[in-house]
Order: structure tokens, then C-alpha cells, then sequence
């Protein structure tokens, strides 16, 4: 049984979350066998990339259902918290549906704001054990176009804008919009914390 297991398909930042976790003394192991996805401890679902291409490529091998059907610590990253979501607005893609959530893009229009949100800014109304002993307002690193909407399942937020959901927590399902692995000493606190949700 592998401790922790990242979910492989067709979205970057594999080696630097590989990276991270290994700071933290963790192998993890980089596959899309069913069977050893689901027999871990613990799943990360990271990613860089587009939503629906991501999207066909978990169809095509069935990961969507696995995914959903997972009961173990799950963690999604960037675009993983977007495809968690019921809907996203890049390419009008139908999402996992796992978080209630809708999924939008920044409107640099009317807003004048830099699309996409690159860089460090700051977490607020932190909540749950992925932000045990890390402080309000610490930064993390961003990079991202489209953001889940405040929602019930928010547990911290980040102001771009406007506030946007910089994690969301159901169940055993947490995700983060921005890059733990690139979030410095804070960045691997919460890695740390997630390794120990039981």
C-alpha cells in the first residue's frame, strides 16, 4: 500500500509536488492504475493545464468515477480544486461535481485586473486541519484565470477582485487553488497538515 499516491493524467507541477513531499522525507507515487489510487492512504490530485482536455482524459480512463468514489484524505491542487467543481467556465466543461461549486473566470474587462493571477497574496478565514498552525494573512503562490466561487465549503479565502475560494473542504475531499510546493515554508506547513488528516 503506497502512502501517497498522485493521481496521473494529463495536468504539470507533478515533479514539483514530488519535490515538495519529499522535503518532507514522503515517496509518492506518480500513477493512474485504479487499484493503487485506491488503496492509498492518501491522494493528490494536482494540475496545470485546461479543464476539459483534463476532463476527457479522466473519462477516457474511467478516473472520474474513481475519484469521486475515493474515501481516503483526498488533496486537489489548482486546477484539481477546479475540476472538483461542479462547473467550470474555461471551454464550458462539465466538472466532477464532488464540491456544489461553480467555477469562473477573472473578469479582467471591467475589472482592469492582470489575467491570470500570478504571484503571492494572502489567505484569510482560514479553517480546518489543512491550516492547523498557520497564520492569518500568510501568503501563498498563485497562478491561475478561472477561481471557485465563496461557497459553504470555503475554508480560506484570497481577494483578487473580489474574494475568491482559496480552498474548499467536504468530507474528506480538500482543495487549494493556490501552489503549496511553490508556497515556501507555508506551502509545505500545509502539505505537513494534510499528510496527517486521518
Amino acid at each position: 500500500m503506497s502512502e501517497v499516491v498522485i493521481v496521473k493524467y494529463n495536468a504539470g507541477n507533478v515533479q514539483s509536488v514530488q519535490n515538495a513531499l519529499g522535503r518532507l522525507g514522503v515517496q509518492a507515487t506518480w500513477t493512474d492504475h485504479p487499484e493503487i489510487i485506491r488503496s492509498a492512504r492518501r491522494v493528490i490530485f494536482p494540475g496545470v493545464g485546461e479543464a476539459s482536455s483534463a476532463m476527457r482524459h479522466l473519462k477516457e480512463r474511467g478516473l472520474d468515477v474513481l475519484i469521486r468514489s475515493l474515501e481516503q484524505p483526498v488533496l486537489g491542487i489548482c486546477l484539481g480544486l477546479q475540476l472538483f467543481c461542479k462547473h467550470s467556465e474555461e471551454n464550458d466543461t462539465t466538472c466532477l461535481g464532488i464540491f456544489d461549486v461553480p467555477v469562473r473566470k477573472f473578469d479582467n474587462q471591467t475589472t482592469g485586473l492582470k489575467v491570470p493571477h500570478i504571484g503571492w497574496n494572502t489567505l484569510e478565514d482560514l479553517q480546518g486541519p489543512l491550516f492547523k498552525d498557520v497564520p492569518q494573512g500568510s501568503f501563498a503562490y498563485f497562478v491561475h484565470s478561472y477561481f471557485a466561487e465563496q461557497r459553504s465549503a470555503s475554508v480560506a479565502t484570497t481577494e483578487y477582485g473580489g474574494p475568491f475560494s482559496a480552498a474548499i473542504q467536504r468530507d474528506n475531499f480538500y482543495a487549494v487553488q493556490f501552489h503549496p510546493e511553490k508556497s515556501g515554508e507555508i506551502g509545505q506547513r500545509i502539505l505537513s497538515n494534510f499528510l496527517k488528516i486521518k
